[in-house]
């Protein structure tokens, strides 16, 4: 699941830029992103693009909300460094490929004819594009990002699969819950919304 594709057709470009707009694009134009920006077999830009969301997420989350540092590793500094390395190196990489697992055998149940594994983890790891900004501790907006994270989901799923609507949303119900709804806090935001609209 990690081959990196020296010369994909049609697939994402390289490098710091392609990261950018591949951020823009797939917030701005999903459906145009999904149907052209995902290529067989060409998962190494997704995976990139994956990590790069993740960092960004635990990273403003621990500078604005510093009690959610671990401190296990010593001082805040090092601990939030030695954190976001392992956000890196192995959370972002395993979640995406594990859930990717899921994702494909829930393709199976609900899907006849399905493009391939590698497709479904460039969906993935695009999808998780708005959580770039649910870092901040404001349960709206960590909100909103889920919910437009779990939507692109299940576009893409659409698009690039060949699928029905109903049939994708059927799809990526259990893999945008455990995405949005638990990696990145949108279960923990709307909770707190729910709470707060209660007690008013």
């Amino acid at each position: 699941m990690t081959t990196w594709v020296e010369n994909p057709e049609g697939g994402r470009a390289r490098g710091t830029g392609a990261v950018a707009r591949a951020w823009a694009e797939v917030l701005v134009r999903p459906r145009r992103f999904f149907a052209n920006g995902v290529a067989p077999g060409d998962q190494a830009p997704g995976l990139v693009f994956a990590v790069c969301v993740a960092v960004a997420f635990a990273g403003v989350r621990f500078v604005l909300d510093p009690a959610t540092i671990p401190t296990a590793f010593g001082g805040p500094g090092v601990s939030a460094a030695v954190s976001l390395l392992f956000v890196a190196v192995f959370v972002a990489p395993a979640s995406l490929h594990l859930v990717a697992a899921l994702q494909t055998v829930l393709l199976i149940l609900f899907v006849r004819d399905r493009a391939g594994i590698s497709e479904t983890v460039q969906v993935l790891a695009y999808a998780s594009a708005p959580c770039a900004l649910a870092g901040p501790p404001v349960p709206e907006l960590r909100a909103a990002c889920a919910l437009y994270g779990a939507g692109l989901l299940a576009l893409g799923i659409r698009e690039v699969h060949d699928t029905s609507t109903v049939r994708a949303a059927l799809a990526t119900a259990l893999p945008a819950a455990l995405v949005f709804g638990v990696g990145f806090r949108g279960f923990a935001a709307a909770e707190t919304l729910l709470t707060r609209w209660y007690v008013i």
